[in-house]
């Protein structure tokens, strides 16, 4: 990257790597993580033949050595050769010394590491799309007399409006020098800074993600052809998209198991942990592990890297146990939730089933929490509810094997009455029964109930469970139920009619290709599980071909039974060039082919405005120290200072109870909040407290100094939960610090009910200014 020429004659500094391509990625989704920097050269000083090379910096491992075991000379002394890695830091160096077990002894020093020239790049932790920011780059000049210093920077995937520049560091001191760029695609930025001096030399390389704020993946579209058919997709292309971002991918297999791939998706994106999150993605995954090589969608792992996250789920699962074998929603200590204790029990079992390692005293308390589930049931609970929750942990018991459930199921049956169970509560007690001789009775009653208060029409069936009140403590949904009786169905009696309906029904009922929350798609995956491999029977030998307009676009073979599919991908460019105004996919041969039609898109526009749908979302900003820190100016934009503490403050309001609610708050790049639970965090400042709960001795709530039970601040947002929000109107602060001047888009803040996420409000797309502070 040449440089601008200076007198005396000019000397450039030319960087050159290879960096990775970069990959677009919704918003929701995680970038992939970059290569490992390369190694050795990088690049020199032109002009002069006998410049040493640039040599970038890759070797970062923190241990710069350990010895285990070392013997003294006569005289104590012990040496120990070795070669330090590229960190430019302080390190701790520790000796213990032990003689013949009676004597020890325990040193300590430090090693400071460095270079004469030392490059230290200080960048934000993530941009969003559209992001202009200058990025700081620190040149440290670590001898004894000034040096003139040639200074470059290269980017891939965002665009730097200035390739280097030459600057002057007096003896021992240090200079900023800033690279203004802006983010011009989403996916992952990697960065290269090298400097040079004569003899002295440095070089840096990093990477950050970079998030799209306005996304929308709009329009997917599941079918399936049996037959020799076609399928014509009506197909338009919205005005002002970005032509770099999305496209349309046509996905298609001859398994109905491709159907599923958001859905999964869906739990293993899920952004928040608490138990029954885990549990939920635990049991999906668990479920599918045999066919999960069907689920070759884009950033989905693969199958060994899923058992790794399954064994790692279980492991944060296992680690929130409480001592009474129950489970809370966030952490161990806080009291057991019982529904979130039965469901993370089905999950240990689920994944026993399926050869994942589960910890044998982990799955006792768990069963011995089930066994005594009704004393574990707060009194406050409804009737209803209590009889719910008695019924699911049967329903576990019941699939570990446990000797002593059938009593419980008939009793479960005949204390209200089998005409009085809800359609939920029957689905578990009949999964329950299947298989148990000394049931059939209990079963015919239940299967008289399901079957008769199922809602048809002539292609879907669907299956509605309401209860007097209480059913956040049961995080219950329609769709739920729906999974609930189709596993008893397949269970007891897979050829039954409302089997295939209730399966169009739940297909149906899918919005960009999941269902509305972890509890409905972790219980629909299961019952579709077993509904799959009861009933794709038919052995596939058929040829799909897709059209784009009048245009053949491409075509694949399916051959035998095999989870593959084939994916047809047509860049945005194209489409807005091209214009077509409709997709056809079509079948000739036996079996059936599934097929999915999905548009993702940016528009350019990337500011969104406010939206109540269920809650009111507001964000303001204000100054910590100095009132002139933060100043909002008449285009709405926030102008803060560099280096200034801003309280970021969001309102939200609720004007019914809402359930189970998530809060969160995506940041300007350009800030980096400060978790005043981490050791060093300077002090926050003091601030409005928050509003109480009243107690609700019904609910079983009582008073606590805040609305949210948890939160989590992140590098990119700050999230607040709470299981209850009685109406009203709630503040959630928190202090950020500005750390890189540029223009900054911030994306609205959401408020939603995770388990009825249509539910929801947010507020509008802000634009943040870091500036550095005028000289005076």
């Amino acid at each position: 990257l040449p440089l601008p020429p200076p007198p005396p004659p000019p000397k450039s500094v030319s960087v050159s790597v290879a960096l990775p391509p970069d990959r677009n990625i919704p918003n929701d989704t995680p970038p992939a993580a970059p290569p490992p920097p390369p190694e050795g050269l990088v690049g020199k000083v032109a002009g002069e033949a006998d410049a040493p090379p640039i040599t970038l910096r890759s070797d970062f491992n923190p241990l710069a050595v350990f010895v285990p075991d070392l013997r003294t000379d006569a005289a104590g002394r012990a040496r120990i050769p070795f070669t330090l890695p590229g960190n430019l830091t302080r390190y701790r160096v520790m000796a213990v010394a032990v003689h013949r077990g009676t004597h020890y002894g325990l040193g300590e020093s430090a090693i400071t590491a460095r270079q004469p020239l030392m490059v230290r790049p200080s960048a934000p932790r993530f941009l969003n799309f559209g992001d202009r920011f200058e990025l700081p780059v620190v040149i440290q000049n670590q001898t004894e007399r000034p040096l003139e210093v040639a200074v470059a920077a290269r980017s891939s995937g965002t665009a730097l409006t200035e390739a280097g520049r030459r600057v002057t560091i007096p003896a021992g001191d240090r200079v900023e020098v800033r690279f203004p760029a802006e983010a011009v695609r989403a996916g992952v930025a990697h960065f290269q800074v090298a400097a040079a001096s004569g003899a002295s030399t440095d070089a840096a390389q990093f990477s950050l993600p970079v998030w799209t704020p306005a996304t929308s993946e709009a329009f997917a579209t599941y079918g399936s052809l049996a037959g020799d058919s076609a399928a014509v997709l009506p197909l338009q292309v919205p005005d002002g998209v970005i032509p770099g971002f999305g496209g349309l991918e046509v996905t298609t297999s001859s398994t109905a198991l491709q159907e599923l791939t958001d859905a999964l998706l869906y739990l293993v994106r899920y952004p928040y942990e608490c138990a029954e999150q885990i549990a939920s993605r635990i049991l999906a995954v668990a479920a599918l592990r045999d066919v999960l090589t069907a689920f070759k969608a884009e950033e989905l792992p693969p199958p060994e890297r899923i058992r790794e996250f399954v064994g790692q789920d279980l492991a944060r699962l296992e680690a929130m146990q409480n001592p009474d074998g129950g489970f809370a929603f966030w952490k161990r200590g806080d009291p057991s939730w019982p529904y979130v204790s039965v469901h993370a029990a089905h999950a240990l079992q689920r994944a026993r089933e399926k050869g994942y390692t589960v910890q044998e005293r982990t799955y006792t308390q768990a069963l011995r929490y089930l066994r005594d589930i009704r004393r574990h049931i707060p009194r406050e609970y409804p009737e209803d509810v209590r009889h719910a929750l008695q019924a699911y942990a049967a329903y576990v018991r019941a699939q570990m094997n446990d000797p002593q459930v059938d009593g419980e199921v008939r009793r479960l049956v005949r204390e209200p009455g089998v005409d009085r169970i809800p359609l939920e509560v029957a689905g578990w007690l009949l999964s329950a029964a299947a298989g148990r001789t000394e049931l059939a009775a209990e079963r015919a009653e239940l299967l008289r109930v399901v079957t008769n208060r199922a809602t048809e029409t002539a292609s879907t069936a669907t299956f509605a469970t309401r209860y007097t009140e209480g059913e956040y403590l049961l995080l219950h949904s329609d769709r739920r139920t729906d999974g609930v009786v189709l596993e008893a169905l397949l269970r007891v009696q897979p050829e039954h009619d409302l089997v295939t309906k209730t399966v169009r029904g739940l297909l149906g009922h899918r919005v960009r290709g999941r269902w509305d929350n972890t509890q409905e798609n972790a219980w629909v995956l299961l019952a579709l599980d077993r509904y799959f491999a009861a009933y794709e029977r038919e052995t596939p030998e058929f040829v799909a071909r897709v059209w784009l307009g009048e245009r053949y676009a491409g075509g694949h073979a399916f051959s035998g039974r095999s989870a593959d599919r084939h994916q047809l991908s047509v860049p945005m460019r194209v489409l807005a060039e091209q214009e077509p105004e409709a997709v056809t996919v079509g079948k000739e041969g036996p079996g059936r082919l599934y097929y999915r039609a999905g548009l993702r898109y940016a528009p350019r526009d990337l500011d969104l405005t406010a939206l109540e749908q269920g809650f009111a979302v507001e964000r303001t900003y204000e100054a910590v120290d100095d009132s002139a820190d933060v100043v909002r100016g008449s285009d709405g934009r926030w102008r803060i200072r560099a280096g200034a503490r801003v309280r970021i403050t969001v309102t939200m309001t609720a004007p019914s109870r809402r359930l189970h609610v998530a809060l969160v708050d995506p940041l300007p790049a350009g800030l980096e909040p400060l978790n005043p639970s981490l050791r060093g965090t300077e002090a926050a400042p003091p601030g409005a407290p928050a509003r109480p709960l009243f107690s609700d001795r019904q609910a079983g709530w009582w008073w606590r100094a805040w609305w949210y039970e948890h939160q989590n601040l992140r590098d990119d947002r700050a999230e607040a939960f709470t299981s209850y929000l009685p109406a009203g109107v709630y503040t959630y602060s928190y202090v950020a610090r500005a750390t890189t001047p540029g223009l900054f888009i911030v994306p609205p803040p959401r408020a939603e009910e995770m388990y009825s996420p249509e539910t929801f409000g947010r507020g509008s797309t802000d634009r943040v200014i870091v500036e550095m502070p005028k000289p005076r």
